[in-house]
Order: structure tokens, then sequence, then C-alpha cells
């Protein structure tokens, strides 16, 4: 890996576990970025991550993210400008309820390790990606 990474329009795009589009940006030792899409209407699957954290800015688009950790469970609207935090171990679950795709951008810490770090977990919406 060189010592500057850069963004390439031609990165290409694999389906994350939860069922939504990613493109990797950029990433460190300690650290990724990466765009993440939904298509229009689209529910993802309900997923858990065991050892990373995310950081969460909304770029486009409008929707819903469900997020349980603990005793805590709530439901926020997804909207361009939202920041928030997904700490290891977050059950969630997003929908894109626009006529537009949802877009994120996140930041994974450390970066994303493999196939099995996300895990099913039970979510309020039946998945349709």
């Amino acid at each position: 890996m060189s010592l500057i990474s850069l963004l390439a329009d031609d990165a290409p795009v694999v389906t994350a576990p939860d069922g939504s589009a990613v493109r990797v940006l950029a990433a460190t030792g300690r650290g990724s970025t990466a765009l993440f899409t939904l298509p229009p209407q689209a529910i993802a699957h309900a997923v858990a991550h065991r050892t990373v954290e995310e950081i969460w800015y909304v770029l486009a688009g409008h929707g819903r993210l469900w997020r349980r950790l603990g005793g805590a469970e709530g439901t926020v609207a997804l909207r361009p400008g939202l920041s928030l935090t997904l700490p290891a171990g977050t059950m969630f679950q997003f929908r894109c309820d626009g006529a537009a795709p949802l877009v994120v951008l996140g930041v994974t810490m450390p970066p994303w390790p493999g196939a099995d770090e996300a895990y099913p977990v039970s979510g309020p919406w039946t998945p349709s990606v």
C-alpha cells in the first residue's frame, strides 16, 4: 500500500453483508472509508459487527436507521448532513425511503477485516436486497 491513497472512480463495487453496495475509497492500517449505497425503497439486512466501529455521514437520499446496543434501542431519520456512530456490537438495519438512492460515507475503524466480521441479527423490517 502506498503512503498516500487516492479515491479511484473505477474502484470496484461489492455487496456488503447487509446488502448495500460498497465502494472502498481509501484505507490505512487503522481505518478505512467507503461509500455505502442503498437503492430507492430498499431495505438492508439487519447485522452487527464483531470488532469494527463505524462513523456514518449521510451524503444523499433519505431513510431510517434502527440501532440497538445493550439496553438502548432507537430509530433515527437519515438525511443529508446527518452524522452518527455504530459502536462495535451494535445491531443495526437501514432503509432508503426516498425516490433517490441513499448514499452514506462510512469510516470503519479498524479497517474491514473480512467476510465473517458482520453477522445477521433480527431487525424491525423485512429486508428487500
